[in-house]
């Protein structure tokens, strides 16, 4: 009997679709006996808008815009932008989040247009736009990518012809400086030209678009090959391809260089993509890329050399990434890319309003440029720790895994040297891109400083950029 009362229902259920019907509730006498909990269904579709969904006991199910989406109902109710719950001058929660009752649910729910309104059991409305519900749902997240990148080994990078920006349009002019924030975004680098070789002067640079993050090493540092500090940086000496203070809890996000004078030779500066190479390790062992951004390691610094007295330590895996999208934010070992990038002469994820051109060169470039789903690195083999936070069976597993994405770090094709000179400044993200550089003869004079990573992604979304 009640197999073909659920063939009935059913059958019932697909001619009402058919229909186009808007809003029907199964209320067949013995139906709750048949399912678990009683289903409200909601169908539209017309040439504007196609929207679905679907009320379940313990949560709200959405499609729309090509996405299947849930919703807990204590999200939607603490979600709430309604003047009693939300500031939208300060853009702040006003809702107690603890006043909710954990077992609530709308006792009804309506569409206007693009609106979906949920009405609670006492009396209160919640409303939504339907593409806010997309732009702001796990589902929708999961598949947006937080910030747009190109990845790049040394071909790639010198094919694209990325123009640097010359001082006085970077601290003049707004186009100037959103040119620069895009090169920086996508690449990981940016260079700024015709800079006056002094510290002052590259302080004022840096001022433009961060603040300055002081830490152990002063707030604007100036160095020669004196020693005068505990650190291999301050001697003539080749340094191998490395994150910086990766000894920090949070390291620095971007470093900045000016070489004020260099009367000697050598002493060229290496780049290599870190996230370009943890691609590379993804794609071939992924299983040791999940091993990379599992394991947390120690970094040390220990410092007593004249008035410096430090000891840092910072703890994190090689690989960070941002666990719902595996988006790759921070390589941390001082040691899933899925969103195209260039392609059709524009950037597809920045804001629609905005189109970057690409240089003529980037069309030699394979159609396929991917977007890394990367976060960050933490890479620096002088200042690892003692490994003493891994267990002996993993241990081995995880040495194999860092000599896979040292050999890629490490391959020729995959770095690019440069030679800096007075009046040019480098800026490199120091959570993606790896910098070292030959040893060197003479006098070499440098200076620079580190940025907070939060006021420049700052800057990047006030010129209207996805960072």
């Amino acid at each position: 009997m009640w197999c073909h009362r659920l063939y009935y229902l059913q059958s019932r259920i697909q001619d009402l679709l058919r229909r186009r019907v808007t809003h029907w509730t199964l209320q067949q006498p013995h139906f709750k006996s048949l399912l678990p909990l009683t289903v409200h269904w909601h169908h539209t579709a017309s040439k504007s808008l196609n929207c679905a969904w679907q009320q379940h006991e313990d949560h709200f199910e959405l499609q729309y815009a090509n996405t299947v989406m849930r919703f807990d109902y204590v999200w939607l109710r603490d979600h709430c932008r309604s003047a009693s719950c939300y500031n939208s001058k300060t853009h702040q929660r006003s809702l107690d989040t603890a006043s909710i009752d954990l077992c609530i649910k709308p006792k009804t729910i309506r569409r206007d247009e693009t609106t979906l309104f949920f009405t609670w059991p006492d009396d209160h409305v919640t409303k939504y736009d339907l593409d806010w519900l997309v732009r702001n749902s796990y589902e929708g997240q999961k598949q947006k990518v937080i910030q747009p990148r190109i990845l790049w080994n040394s071909e790639i990078y010198q094919q694209a012809q990325v123009p640097s920006v010359d001082c006085q349009s970077f601290l003049e002019t707004n186009e100037g400086l959103k040119n620069f924030m895009q090169n920086f975004l996508l690449y990981g680098i940016a260079f700024v030209e015709n800079v006056p070789p002094t510290q002052e002067h590259t302080e004022k640079l840096a001022k433009r678009i961060s603040l300055i993050r002081e830490t152990i090493y002063g707030r604007m540092w100036y160095f020669t090959s004196d020693f005068s500090r505990g650190d291999t940086a301050y001697t003539k000496l080749a340094l191998d391809r490395h994150t910086d203070t990766t000894y920090f809890q949070e390291p620095c996000g971007i470093q900045v260089f000016h070489c004020l004078k260099h009367e000697g030779t050598g002493g060229r500066t290496l780049l290599v993509d870190g996230f370009y190479a943890a691609q590379q390790v993804l794609q071939k062992a992924p299983e040791e890329f999940e091993l990379l951004s599992n394991v947390p390691l120690k970094h040390e610094y220990i410092e007593n050399v004249g008035e410096s007295h430090n000891h840092m330590i910072g703890v994190g895996p090689v690989l960070n990434i941002y666990p719902w999208n595996k988006e790759l934010y921070l390589i941390s070992s001082s040691h899933n890319s899925n969103l195209l990038i260039c392609k059709h002469n524009k950037i597809s994820f920045y804001p629609q309003d905005f189109v970057l051109p690409v240089p003529s060169a980037w069309n030699t470039l394979p159609s396929a440029c991917h977007m890394a789903g990367f976060l960050s690195y933490r890479y620096n083999n002088y200042d690892r720790s003692v490994i003493n936070t891994v267990p002996y069976d993993v241990v081995h597993r995880w040495y194999t895994a860092h000599r896979t994405l040292t050999i890629e770090l490490r391959r020729p094709e995959n770095e690019f040297w440069v030679k800096l000179k007075p009046g040019r400044v480098l800026f490199i993200d120091n959570w993606r891109v790896l910098h070292g550089r030959d040893s060197f003869t003479g006098y070499r004079q440098l200076c620079g400083c580190y940025l907070t990573r939060d006021d420049i992604l700052n800057t990047a979304r006030l010129l209207g950029l996805q960072a």
